[in-house]
């Protein structure tokens, strides 16, 4: 999801991957970050703690950068499954 969305929007993508006992640290908690998994864009933390959808961050993105938020299109399981 992310690659697509940095090459998309002129925005910088970066993925911090840890231990999840680093995560559960004092030191990092210290540290004033978001429970892991999350997302931030720019200073905003988007969603922590639980998964996000790929439009929701999308939409998280274009709020930063001042770009409208693309219309959700609404899919029915066997448009998932076709991929339309």
């Amino acid at each position: 999801m992310m690659p697509r969305l940095g090459a998309k929007y002129p925005v910088e993508i970066e993925v911090i991957s840890k231990p999840i006992a680093e995560y559960q640290c004092d030191e990092y908690f210290e540290l004033d970050l978001p429970v892991a998994p999350a997302v931030m864009v720019d200073e905003q933390i988007v969603v922590e703690g639980s998964d996000i959808s790929q439009d929701e961050v999308e939409s998280a993105i274009c709020r930063c950068l001042g770009l409208p938020e693309p219309e959700r299109q609404k899919k029915g399981i066997l448009g998932r499954i076709l991929g339309k």
